[in-house]
């Protein structure tokens, strides 16, 4: 069991306040986005071996049937296939997709072929990996995710009074569900007209301060827009689900579903892959041919996750893959302590109070912000008062059973 020493991203969408505040140091006004917790390559988290400190990459290449487990490696090879963050965001990140495991292999495979280098600005897939994820508010958070029903999409447009967006209305209103989705997103990604986009957002900010149905909705595309004026990417956005989350809901983030984060402090699991296809809201590169390839044109609810409450305590956040598992464990609160098996790999990341975690041979204590790695084979009680979000691979392991934990009990996180 080790103490992992960080690196924190800060990226220009990050919270100048939120990490600090969190892990109780002070704000020196630059934006800390990202906390990562792992092994992947970009920025390992250290831990100590031999009186230094070693990226946990190289740890795991080393020995990664005793760091991760034999059912692990068989699963995905020798590498932790997690990557666990703290995120804050105080203003929107992109609105993005990712490809399932079949089309980042096809992509990874032709680019390698076509002699793209793997840090080239306008390479797509960078690795041979899907990329779902989860995020959990520890706040309110607020984001994108998901398409809403074509005739939803209409309503919404209409509602803005824009004379350019009737054509779009009228198709959204006419074909069938996936058809409809299709060609308008496709069009505004591909056909963004500056004045429209211009007219657009001062629509929205009209429809925010109205009070009509779509007010709220239309308050956070404004920010879209203040954020990124004359992104093509507003337009897209606008078919994409808005939706705010209470303390301790989750969001799972499947292959082909467009998302894009606007504000809040959250826990995020993902797989380990850096596959992003951007749709815009950003500066970075956007394929759009490949994108449409690989977006899911289904409307559907946003698909809100709230955890599963094991026998032991344990609430687990029920994910379709078995990259990860994100659970919440709540020392002092839910139960006195939990045993954790040592069934694979995990990391344990403390966001409120102090907890402590005994293993065979030593102890750690954690507060807000710290963080522990656990290899695959060593059992951990987790005692204290506080909670600790734990993120291990769900290899091997059944879906969990039990009753959803309702959201009178998660306001503390």
């Amino acid at each position: 069991m080790d103490r992992l020493d960080n690196t924190i991203r800060a990226y220009d969408w990050g919270s100048p306040t939120a990490l600090p505040e969190l892990m109780g140091t002070v704000p020196d006004g630059t934006p800390r986005a990202e906390l990562w917790m792992g092994a992947h390559p970009s920025a390992p988290s250290l831990v100590t071996r031999g009186g230094r400190p070693v990226p946990l990459d190289e740890v795991v290449a080393a020995d990664p049937g005793a760091e991760l487990g034999d059912a692990v490696v068989r699963r995905f090879g020798p590498r932790l296939p997690f990557l666990l963050k703290l995120l804050a965001a105080d203003s929107p990140l992109s609105l993005q997709v990712h490809p399932d495991t079949a089309r980042a292999a096809a992509g990874h495979a032709r680019e390698n072929a076509a002699g793209v280098p793997l840090d080239a600005p306008h390479r797509t897939y960078r690795d041979a990996h899907h990329k779902p994820e989860m995020i959990v508010a520890l706040g309110p958070f607020e984001g994108l995710c998901g398409f809403r029903p074509a005739r939803e999409c209409a309503g919404l447009l209409d509602s803005l009074g824009v004379d350019g967006l009737a054509p779009y209305v009228r198709a959204l209103r006419s074909g069938p569900e996936e058809e409809a989705l299709r060609e308008v997103f496709s069009a505004f990604l591909t056909s963004p007209d500056p004045a429209l986009l211009a007219e657009v957002g001062s629509a929205l900010g009209r429809a925010a301060r109205a009070g009509g149905p779509w007010w709220r909705e239309c308050a956070a595309y404004e920010d879209v827009a203040r954020v990124h004026p004359g992104d093509p990417g507003l337009l897209a956005a606008l078919m994409v689900r808005w939706v705010r989350l209470a303390p301790g809901e989750a969001l799972f983030l499947g292959a082909g579903v467009p998302h894009a984060y606007l504000r809040g402090l959250g826990v995020e699991v993902m797989a380990g892959s850096d596959n992003v296809l951007r749709c815009g809201l950003t500066a970075k590169h956007v394929d759009v041919d490949e994108l449409l390839r690989v977006v899911r044109f289904a409307a559907g609810p946003a698909g809100v996750v709230r955890p599963v409450v094991l026998d032991d305590g344990e609430e687990v956040y029920p994910a379709p893959v078995d990259d990860f598992r994100l659970s919440r464990l709540r020392p002092g609160a839910a139960r006195a302590a939990y045993h954790l098996d040592g069934a694979g790999p995990q990391i344990l990341v403390c966001t409120h109070g102090r907890v402590r975690l005994a293993g065979r041979k030593d102890e750690l204590v954690l507060g807000p912000g710290a963080s522990a790695y656990v290899p695959a084979g060593e059992e951990v009680a987790v005692t204290g008062s506080g909670t600790v979000f734990r993120a291990t691979a769900a290899v091997g392991r059944s879906a969990p059973t039990g009753r959803p934990q309702p959201l009178r009990q998660m306001n503390d996180n």
